[in-house]
């Protein structure tokens, strides 16, 4: 009956995990350009985007845009990572969580005020990761920390869509 429990259990372990971390890239981050979008150098010198799975940062030209894209540098610039990566988006970039000693700097990101939970693409997420970042966003938003200071802070993808009309 263990057996039948474990195996049951299991089963439900897998089935709730999306195709999450199907390429693991370890590198040195040799580029920031902006909170949510980093440049890693492999092993064998080749350069690949990523762009940050889970969070969307303000755009550099918006309030707490330079804040979070120097936050983003002091967690990862010129330091080795290991980028699990679950696709690739329109623009040719991975969309990878990027950790630091087993830290995730895009939920660190989250954590200080200095990027949103991106819900629109929760379901990338793991169920585990999409409660953590939900949750460390309301925590971010419920202490005023970062971009959660403003009355009404525009989400960059807000901010996106009146730069384009």
């Amino acid at each position: 009956m263990k057996q039948l429990k474990f195996a049951l259990f299991a089963l439900v372990i897998a089935v709730a995990q999306p195709a999450f971390s199907n390429e693991i890239i370890p590198g040195l981050i040799v580029g920031v350009a902006d909170g949510d979008t980093v440049t890693l150098l492999t092993q064998d010198k080749q350069q690949v985007k990523i762009r940050v799975q889970g969070i969307d940062a303000p755009e550099r030209s918006q309030a707490f845009g330079q804040v979070s894209r120097q936050a983003m540098a002091k967690a990862v610039f010129q330091k080795n990572v290991e980028a699990h990566c679950s696709s690739t988006d329109r623009y040719g970039r991975k969309i990878c969580t990027v950790n630091v000693n087993g830290v995730d700097a895009g939920l660190q990101l989250v954590n200080q005020g200095l990027a949103w939970h991106y819900k629109q693409y929760e379901r990338e997420q793991t169920a585990q990761d999409r409660a953590t970042y939900a949750y460390a966003e309301e925590s971010a938003r419920a202490r005023g920390y970062g971009l959660w200071s403003e009355a009404n802070p525009q989400a960059p993808w807000d901010f996106r869509k009146t730069k384009r009309n």
